[in-house]
């Protein structure tokens, strides 16, 4: 067998690895993997092009990076779903009481819990969202803490790392926090790298720590699981998921709130 014969022979083998290292580092390095492999690297970029055709990676200079399907704009995604994400912001602002530290992740649904939190009084709010802050702050009774960062023009939201150390000041009651899906394994996903750990930092700080997931993220598949997401108290829904995914949430902790 040629030596073109044998590295094509060789290729599927090559793909599982080259997939498996992004999984874990969101990153591959085409000199590595040639390294790696002990193989030339115009083969690698055939293998990362053909991975690529494939929709499992993106092509960057010098090697390929993990593919993120990305999440609808904000503006696009508040009047989806609108009566659903009413009455999740209801369930879960029937779970904050007068006087609370409240963190409101960014999003649609974190908006419809800021809307129904409006008869809530001395409530300190923590927000990485634009929007959330400026409906927060013309409550009466209310202080708003903008947490700082890059903003995000499609989220209209601050992210990076000044939003994550931002967080990390507050005492936090009770948060409540977005996410790309659900999926039929119960775990709670997230489209961004950057969003999974801003909200697994969340969790892990919080009082109580609730996801408001609206019955269109049920069964999604979004690339990034967000950590530590079993220490939430629960996830705050429309209507009842699959039995399936509510058993396997069961079994890694959060309840499953359906709202009324």
């Amino acid at each position: 067998m040629s030596d073109s014969q044998s590295a094509r022979a060789l290729a599927p083998r090559r793909h599982g690895e080259i997939l498996r290292r992004l999984a874990a580092d969101g990153t591959v390095s085409i000199t590595e993997l040639a390294v790696h492999f002990d193989v030339s690297r115009q083969t690698i970029r055939r293998d990362l092009k053909q991975l690529a055709d494939r929709g499992q990676l993106e092509l960057v200079h010098g090697g390929a990076t993990l593919f993120e399907p990305t999440e609808a704009a904000f503006t696009e995604r508040r009047g989806e779903n609108a009566a659903a994400k009413a009455s999740i912001g209801r369930a879960a602002a029937a779970l904050v009481r007068d006087g609370m530290v409240v963190f409101l992740d960014s999003g649609t649904t974190t908006l419809a819990v800021a809307h129904a939190l409006a008869d809530r009084k001395d409530l300190t709010i923590c927000t990485t969202s634009l929007s959330i802050a400026l409906q927060m702050c013309r409550q009466p009774q209310v202080r708003v803490h903008m947490l700082g960062g890059e903003i995000d023009p499609a989220e209209e939201a601050a992210v990076g790392i000044d939003a994550l150390e931002a967080i990390s000041h507050f005492r936090v009651d009770v948060a409540f926090l977005g996410g790309g899906g659900l999926s039929p394994d119960g775990d709670v996903t997230d489209f961004t790298r950057n969003g999974a750990e801003q909200r697994s930092r969340m969790v892990a700080t919080a009082g109580k720590a609730y996801f408001v997931l609206d019955s269109s993220k049920f069964g999604r598949l979004t690339p990034l699981r967000i950590p530590r997401f079993e220490l939430a108290a629960g996830v705050i829904v429309d209507r009842r998921p699959q039995e399936a995914i509510c058993e396997a949430l069961k079994r890694k902790g959060p309840a499953v709130i359906v709202a009324e």
